[in-house]
């Protein structure tokens, strides 16, 4: 349940007169919403669903930093602070913020090519290396497939 809050300028007082119409007539015109990004083409210029996965999570991450910012006011104001309510909101926003940190942190790496670093040296490596470029160390193991197993 979110708070509700005021997102103009002007602190909930009446429209500009740039919005209003004019001074005093007729109705308050609305100015037209910002438009959305437009969707991308399929192919290389398309989102993955990790990048949609970060927009929404960022999305999330700053609506819930919004919401505990103004639940804080909000029990600030009425000298009545409850800290399990705010404990629940700051771990919920921590968890979603993990969450965003981990999908940014795989973007970069599906974005440089690294899929991970050696155990041993901590040197970066790309997917499918065999061996650490900087140590020598092997990545990867060699094991029979399932199949072979199961036939002998």
């Amino acid at each position: 349940m979110g708070i509700l809050r005021d997102t103009s300028d002007n602190g909930g007082a009446q429209p500009p007169a740039s919005l209003a119409g004019g001074a005093g007539s007729g109705p308050a015109v609305i100015a037209p919403p910002i438009p959305e990004r437009p969707a991308a083409a399929s192919g290389a210029g398309a989102r993955t669903d990790l990048e949609r996965r970060r927009d929404a999570l960022a999305e999330q991450v700053t609506e819930l930093h919004w919401d505990l910012g103004g639940l804080a006011y909000e029990m600030a104001i009425r000298d009545h602070f409850r800290l399990d309510v705010l404990v629940r909101r700051a771990a919920l926003l921590q968890e979603r913020d993990a969450e965003l940190a981990e999908v940014e942190r795989l973007l970069r790496m599906e974005q440089d090519g690294v899929a991970g670093n050696c155990p041993s040296c901590a040197a970066p490596h790309s997917r499918g290396a065999l061996y650490c470029w900087q140590c020598g160390m092997t990545l990867m193991e060699r094991l029979p497939s399932s199949t072979a197993i199961a036939d002998q």
